[in-house]
């Protein structure tokens, strides 16, 4: 049966996520109601099995998806800029994509959860970001640097940032070259490890960088307790080695998605 106590916690991070499902929070309220009633009548709806979150998740998702109704309504309500921007480019995504991107990079599901949700397949979800990053790509694609001294790593996140429709600009193995390449060619999105080849840092590197320009940065270390001592810069998004390359494609894909700072890469026309 639905135990309102181990349910009740989830309830803002579902209306969160219900609005941008569908658009509006009227709409998405009205949707978490609906999955709660019928969570109420069903007693298998929240089963041993999985938690209590990815249980709600699954019944909102079932409910939503099992309606004729999937499109992406215009926002009546008016918002700060940021979330604005955030609903229209929501909008242009295809609705599974949306629904597994928002499940793992704003939900912070685990990919085996998103799988869960959705009733699909690691492959299936695998798919689904690839996806979301594509669509995304299509509305902001951009140029990134890698901070990264590790060869094999520093291919692996090429890969990556290729797959997505962005392009790597510069690969720096040292605070100085990661400094001399945001001075040749400001990036849209940097990727940074906190130990680099020479003994220098790459938090360094990245206070340094962010005194210039306003860039997102998403540090990928083996060491996050390093980054996690309130001191800036402020890890907004960290992964930590070793990564899934589902989780990663989301993170960059939610960096360049919701923050304002990010910068499109510019077209020929307007490099010219």
């Amino acid at each position: 049966m639905l135990n309102s106590t181990t349910i009740a916690p989830h309830l803002p991070h579902l209306r969160r996520f219900a609005r941008a499902v569908t658009g509006n929070q009227k709409s998405g309220d009205a949707y978490v109601v609906a999955t709660l009633e019928a969570m109420a009548a069903d007693d298998a709806a929240v089963s041993a099995d999985i938690s209590p979150r990815v249980a709600l998740y699954k019944s909102f998702l079932s409910l939503l998806n099992s309606l004729p109704i999937n499109s992406y309504p215009t926002a009546s309500e008016q918002g700060a800029p940021t979330v604005m921007v955030a609903e229209q480019r929501l909008a242009s995504m295809t609705p599974p994509a949306r629904q597994a991107f928002l499940l793992l990079a704003v939900e912070m599901f685990s990919a085996d959860e998103v799988a869960t949700i959705l009733g699909a397949t690691s492959d299936e979800v695998r798919v689904l970001i690839d996806r979301a990053g594509r669509e995304i790509a299509q509305e902001v694609a951009s140029d990134v640097l890698i901070i990264e001294d590790e060869p094999l790593i520093a291919l692996d996140l090429e890969r990556i940032v290729g797959e997505l429709g962005h392009r790597v600009t510069r690969v720096a193995r040292t605070h100085k070259q990661a400094v001399a390449a945001v001075n040749k060619d400001r990036p849209g999105l940097v990727l940074a490890d906190i130990e680099l080849a020479d003994g220098s840092s790459g938090v360094e590197a990245v206070k340094e960088i962010v005194t210039t320009f306003e860039v997102p940065v998403i540090f990928v270390t083996a060491y996050p307790e390093r980054l996690l001592t309130g001191k800036r810069p402020e890890p907004t998004f960290l992964i930590t080695k070793p990564f899934r390359t589902e989780t990663l494609k989301a993170v960059i894909s939610q960096a360049l998605f919701f923050e304002m700072k990010a910068r499109p890469r510019p077209s020929m026309c307007e490099s010219a």
